[in-house]
């Protein structure tokens, strides 16, 4: 061997070696707490995501992702932050059944919600999700892959390949798992413009995605007005449980979403007082909301952005 094939050799050694680590780096180990998975009803399984923003060290996995198994098939809700997340995902999934993932829906288009959406695909899922959502994850894919890698780190950003629906609900849609049926609904504009709801009624368990938060702020991504004007129709679901997009596993419906409403609402209210006193934005993005800061985490990185989403809104009324 000459002195330039060994130092090639070496050279791809090292690089093996480091691919090896990097990728061992990016899972969540195996035999730990860092892909938990709770059965919360008959068939119905959830993962609890950190209340925390997007980071190397989640590597994206801060929000509820769930699955649906029926006599035939499995149902994935949302498929988490990122590609290791989604594989991890798919790991648990197999230690409960082999039965195949027919379906992905995804809740809305945001980032820790459908990064792992090509994992389900590969795997054979036809991705569902709102009518809006195409355009609107289309429109922002680029900027989420900048910023979310500026979060997560470049290498598992740059390994999303982002999935778009194959299928789009328009106003509702069923879909069938083997006798057990799941109903898909397409709600307007509210946390996003592109929010669905999950409903089993065989075990009355709601998957609301981001409609719902709890312990972690709402984030305000739509339109303050239609949020709250449609949580009364939310409310009317005849489900026991809630899985929210952020926050426990699951929760007594339709009282898990009250905190939720109580924000939403004084956040309004502020900012209608301040508009009809002429304060300006900047001084009211101040205020509007901070009887509410002690009540949930993630309050001073998101109430600010929420309030000056909302005072645009508002001020047009």
């Amino acid at each position: 061997m000459t002195r330039r094939d060994l130092m090639k050799y070496i050279a791809a050694f090292f690089k093996t070696l480091f691919i090896v680590a990097f990728a061992a780096s990016t899972m969540p180990a195996k035999g730990s707490d860092a892909f938990n998975l709770e059965e919360i009803a008959p068939g119905v399984f959830v993962h609890q995501g950190r209340i925390a923003e997007m980071s190397r060290a989640n590597q994206g996995d801060i929000a509820n992702i769930g699955f649906v198994v029926g006599e035939e098939a499995v149902a994935m809700v949302d498929s988490g932050g990122s590609v290791p997340v989604g594989e991890a995902a798919l790991a648990a999934l197999r230690q409960v059944t082999d039965k195949p993932v027919r379906y992905l829906i995804n809740t809305h288009m945001h980032p820790d919600h459908v990064f792992g959406n090509q994992v389900f695909k590969e795997a054979g899922a036809t991705v569902v999700g709102h009518r809006r959502l195409p355009a609107a994850l289309g429109a922002r894919a680029d900027f989420y892959k900048t910023s979310i890698g500026n979060q997560i780190g470049p290498e598992l950003a740059g390994a999303v390949d982002i999935t778009l629906p194959d299928e789009t609900v328009a106003d509702e849609m069923r879909i069938d798992l083997g006798g057990r049926e799941l109903v898909i609904k397409a709600w307007q504009t509210a946390h996003t413009d592109n929010d669905v709801t999950v409903f089993d009624p065989a075990t009355k368990t709601l998957f609301a995605g981001d409609l719902v938060f709890m312990e972690h702020l709402p984030v305000i991504d739509g339109s303050i007005t239609g949020w709250l004007d449609q949580t009364a129709e939310l409310e009317a679901i005849p489900a026991e449980r809630v899985v929210p997009g952020h926050g426990p596993v699951s929760a007594p419906w339709p009282e898990a979403i009250e905190p939720q409403t109580t924000y939403l609402e004084t956040l309004a209210a502020d900012l209608r007082a301040a508009i009809a006193d002429g304060v300006p934005l900047a001084d009211a993005v101040e205020t509007a909301g901070q009887s509410e800061s002690g009540k949930w985490q993630l309050f001073d990185f998101y109430n600010g952005r929420n309030a000056t989403a909302a005072f645009a809104e508002l001020e047009w009324e």
